[in-house]
């Protein structure tokens, strides 16, 4: 088994980007690609251009050890970690349109004894798609769903299984699971991965592993549905869902978890619709859960309806835009959505409140929306639309939300 010196990380985003500097800074030469030249040139400067904890520190370290360097073109390497975006488009059919143009694009530096390896979480048969995608490029060289074992390049599928805000730590301390297209290749992606990994290195095959990341998420959807779904009928029967959970939960083989406004990030809120488009007929549960929390923003959106009617010019301030507390990951985020509604429907003046960026995404700053400052925004409001629960938000000084309308949909205050 030819020994991994130099990995090349395809794609810098909040995966891609972590998992390169915790491999500089294990002794590899990391080579980072990316098509975005911003995110190459922050890079290269030793600036994270995501917020990631104490990432600052340790790209800073790696970059100026000569350990990473970014670049915008496919370069040579031992090992290559497709680290890219897996969407879905209309009707919820997944997009593997991204992992396919990085397939492409590093065919050409490819060489015999090669590992690549597929982190993207992606559709159950993806692994094999790469496969043939890389044999179209290169027909001079064999791969797995060729020649088995004797193939030149080796290729496995190793979902990322990291949340944000703890990449770094979860990155090296998680259990990673290591599906090969064959036993070579899942031995040349446990060495590398055993390398920094300090969590077990679990090998099967690329189609487990593949369904194995969708199942994950989608066993979260489904948990997140049933408390999304207590708390809507909890509002009819005026019984305060907070209150209800927390009794619940004293049973012993009881865990309900908490209710928000939706569900969002790229994970749990895209992945078990790959899993109902692959099984679209027996994936009744999951598709179900997927439309219970699709639905959950419309909920609040018509509960702050509701309760703006009965004012005049209301002014909602809406806090918090991530997906989640205490990141600025906006991707797939029910509070953007919520904030789009409420402007569709005009309901109210909106002030929009989010510590953790600086700057709008066009599909709201186009609506002309502007962010707004915590105190300034909380004074001027009629209505405070609690969508994330940051940190930033637990110290309200109680005296300046009197008299104003709450609405928390995290059960925070």
């Amino acid at each position: 088994m030819a020994r991994i010196e130099t990995v090349s990380v395809v794609g810098l985003g909040y995966i891609g980007l972590p998992t390169a500097a915790v491999l500089a800074d294990n002794g590899f030469d990391v080579i980072g690609m990316d098509v975005n030249q911003r995110a190459v040139e922050s890079v290269n400067a030793g600036r994270p251009h995501i917020s990631e904890p104490d990432l600052d520190l340790l790209l800073r370290k790696v970059v100026q050890a000569g350990r990473l360097r970014a670049v915008s073109e496919p370069a040579q390497a031992d090992a290559f970690i497709l680290a890219v975006p897996t969407p879905f488009r209309a009707n919820h059919v997944p997009d593997v349109s991204f992992v396919e143009t990085a397939a492409r694009s590093i065919a050409a530096v490819l060489r015999p004894g090669n590992l690549v390896i597929l982190e993207s979480t992606s559709p159950v048969g993806t692994t094999e798609k790469l496969s043939e995608w890389l044999a179209e490029e290169r027909p001079d060289l064999t791969f797995p769903h060729q020649k088995g074992e004797l193939s030149d390049i080796r290729i496995a599928h190793c979902p990322e299984r990291v949340l944000p805000g703890q990449i770094l730590k979860e990155v090296v301390q998680n259990a990673r699971i290591i599906g090969g297209m064959t036993r070579k290749c899942s031995q040349s992606a446990s060495a590398l991965y055993k390398t920094f990994v300090k969590g077990e290195c679990h090998v099967t095959n690329a189609r487990t592993a593949e369904l194995a990341k969708l199942a994950e998420n989608a066993f979260r959807d489904v948990n997140i549905a049933f408390a999304n779904e207590l708390s809507v009928i909890c509002d009819k029967l005026r019984i305060n869902v907070w209150d209800l959970i927390k009794v619940a939960n004293l049973h012993p083989r009881v865990n309900i978890l908490n209710p928000g406004p939706g569900v969002g990030g790229h994970c749990i809120a895209v992945d078990p619709w790959f899993i109902v488009a692959a099984d679209p007929v027996n994936a009744r549960l999951i598709r179900t859960a997927r439309e219970v929390n699709d639905a959950k923003p419309q909920f609040v959106v018509d509960k702050v309806r509701r309760l703006a009617a009965k004012l005049k010019d209301p002014v909602i301030a809406c806090l918090g835009l991530s997906y989640k507390a205490n990141v600025d990951d906006l991707r797939e985020s029910p509070s953007v959505e919520i904030v789009k509604r409420l402007v569709d429907e005009r309901i109210g003046e909106i002030l929009l409140v989010e510590p953790h960026v600086n700057k709008l995404p066009g599909e709201l700053s186009n609506l002309g929306l502007e962010l707004w400052d915590f105190d300034l925004a909380i004074d001027r409001a009629d209505i405070l639309l609690l969508l994330v629960d940051h940190t930033a938000f637990s110290s309200i000084d109680r005296d300046q939300v009197k008299g104003k309308i709450v609405v928390d949909t995290r059960g925070a205050w």
